[in-house]
């Protein structure tokens, strides 16, 4: 019987350089789409997957986003007064209960696998998530949840992952495969950002991880990889240099990277669009928008 997933980690010390200057003062992580921040979609797909203790790793200027998840005794007491049932009910869902929520600071920019290491105390010897606030998943099942779901038949570790097109895939990590079953693929391999030509195949690993403990002690035994920086894809490899199991699992969603200004812009679009209150009324307006764009050409 495989061990419950009940840890995850939020490495969110990015400096969101670029999305400057709107960064300068503001949490990549609380920058909004629609009407819920980044770290908002990450808190509820980890929620929805049975996350029980929430890890952030944060740098220096990232208050706002702890104090976003702390209660706000008199919004809430305005709200009560106004009898704002709704707004007050939206607003409790963003509180964190004291003690299921841990930050901690990564002091130098390391890399992603650096970033997961700090919480090594803290997650102990479980089984545990990793979640990336700028891969927007928008799922019927969130994504998170079909991993472990998944996982639970297969153990070893696994890593979220898509088809990207070959001109991209020196752009993540990418699986070498062993094999195929459903939506696992079990992985013999793994090459962070391979260069043009050189990739194994064109799965790309996406920002979503339920990792074996052993991958924190392999995150302090590899050397800096790619850009200079201590990276999590030759921690998740090395699990399989020494005889364990790594999985891909090629979840039903579409991403979002809103790590980029494209990808941050397709996500607002497409999440407004399937706002009920909002679908009507936006849409007429990108169709209208669209046509006078067309017209102009």
């Amino acid at each position: 019987m495989k061990r419950r997933v009940t840890k995850a980690i939020f490495p969110v010390a990015g400096l969101g350089t670029r999305f400057l200057p709107a960064t300068k003062s503001v949490p990549k992580e609380i920058m909004t789409l629609v009407d819920r921040p980044l770290i908002q979609y990450a808190i509820d797909e980890a929620r929805a997957a049975g996350i029980k203790d929430f890890i952030f790793v944060t740098s220096r200027g990232k208050s706002a986003l702890e104090d976003y998840f702390d209660h706000a005794p008199d919004l809430e007491s305005s709200l009560r007064k106004s009898g704002k049932t709704e707004l007050l009910e939206i607003l409790r869902n963003t509180n964190m209960e004291s003690g299921s929520i841990a930050y901690l600071r990564q002091h130098k920019p390391l890399g992603l696998g650096h970033a997961v290491s700090c919480a090594r105390r803290l997650v102990g010897n479980e089984p545990f998530a990793v979640i990336l606030p700028d891969d927007v998943i928008a799922a019927e099942k969130p994504c998170l949840q079909q991993m472990v779901e998944a996982y639970q038949e297969t153990g070893g570790s696994m890593v979220a992952t898509m088809e990207v097109a070959p001109e991209r895939a020196s752009s993540y990590g990418v699986l070498d495969v062993e094999s195929q079953d459903g939506a696992v693929v079990k992985v013999k391999g793994m090459v962070e950002k391979p260069a043009a030509g050189e990739a194994p195949s064109n799965l790309a690993v996406i920002g979503r991880y339920i990792l074996s403990p052993d991958v924190l002690k392999n995150i302090n035994r590899v050397e800096k990889g790619a850009g200079g920086e201590f990276q999590l894809t030759d921690a998740i490899a090395q699990e399989m240099i020494e005889g364990r199991d790594v999985f891909g699992y090629r979840f039903q969603g579409q991403r979002f990277d809103c790590g980029s200004k494209a990808g941050y812009l397709q996500a607002m679009v497409s999440f407004a669009l399937g706002r009920e209150d909002l679908a009507d009324e936006f849409g007429d307006y990108l169709t209208e928008l669209v046509a006078q764009r067309n017209a102009s050409k």
